[in-house]
């Protein structure tokens, strides 16, 4: 085990409600795509509401339409791999049949301390921080290469307090 993970959150605002036969297409998916995450190399751990299997009904200061995924990897290629090189890929293939197309970046990624279980409260901020400044060590997405070793102490603590100038 490395002394760090990388935590990722990916939004979308829904174009259907999940009850709606629209929908149906995600809603299939969800359970055989978070068991493909859950069985995947290098992945640690993914939200989930309480006594559920996904996290569709946890809502964000980001709206009530926007459905939210947080997981930890152990890696950003374990990562890639499972969103890029799995089921995962023809499902975000499909993501516009769905989602409202992004106005703002909809994905975002920071290294964290090995063992911590970021909360969405500090998903939401990093993603917020990103939307705000752009790519920086500790709000990232894919198209950047940010090592945990590219950012300070400041990495660790939450963005509110050291981040935002």
């Amino acid at each position: 085990m490395t002394g760090h993970h990388l935590a990722q959150l990916n939004v979308g605002t829904l174009k259907f409600p999940l009850d709606d036969s629209r929908a149906d297409g995600f809603t299939s998916m969800l359970d055989p795509l978070n068991e493909v995450a859950d069985n995947a190399p290098g992945f640690i751990w993914r939200l989930v509401e309480d006594g559920g299997t996904d996290a569709t009904a946890i809502r964000t200061s980001l709206g009530d339409d926007v459905l939210v995924n947080l997981s930890v990897w152990e890696s950003r290629d374990a990562l890639w791999d499972y969103v890029y090189r799995s089921g995962h890929l023809d499902m975000l293939r499909r993501r516009a049949e769905w989602f409202e197309p992004p106005k703002a970046p909809f994905q975002v990624m920071w290294w964290i301390p090995a063992g911590h279980i970021p909360t969405v409260e500090e998903a939401v901020e990093r993603l917020e921080l990103l939307r705000e400044q752009g790519p920086m060590p500790c709000a990232f997405g894919f198209r950047d290469s940010y090592q945990p070793a590219d950012a300070d102490s400041a990495l660790w603590r939450p963005v509110a307090a050291t981040a935002r100038t």
